[in-house]
């Protein structure tokens, strides 16, 4: 089983879309983060199995939500940087990579 490491700028993509949802509606916020949480969790099996999609980037995108998770795996370790809203101009991505 690959362990995971969450970057602390994908911590803050998290909350910031925890905090969009949870304007839309109160608890989607709540429904938001456990969604993506699980789609984190499942690269403790699947990570290095997703397309590399930008330099060592690889990419999943979420089961439920429009969003790509990204995170590069070296030593049975997934790492993930981004947690991206991919309705966003794909250069806007690219520039959050970079980062």
């Amino acid at each position: 089983m690959n362990r995971i490491e969450i970057s602390e700028g994908a911590l803050q993509d998290l909350n910031d879309g925890f905090l969009f949802y949870e304007v839309q509606e109160a608890g989607l916020g709540d429904y938001f983060v456990a969604c993506l949480r699980a789609d984190i969790e499942r690269l403790k099996i699947a990570a290095g199995t997703h397309r590399i999609v930008y330099h060592d980037y690889f990419h999943v995108v979420s089961k439920v939500f429009p969003y790509g998770i990204y995170y590069t795996f070296a030593e049975k370790t997934a790492t993930v940087w981004a947690v991206l809203d991919l309705r966003r101009d794909p250069k806007w991505i690219l520039d959050q990579l970079d980062k």
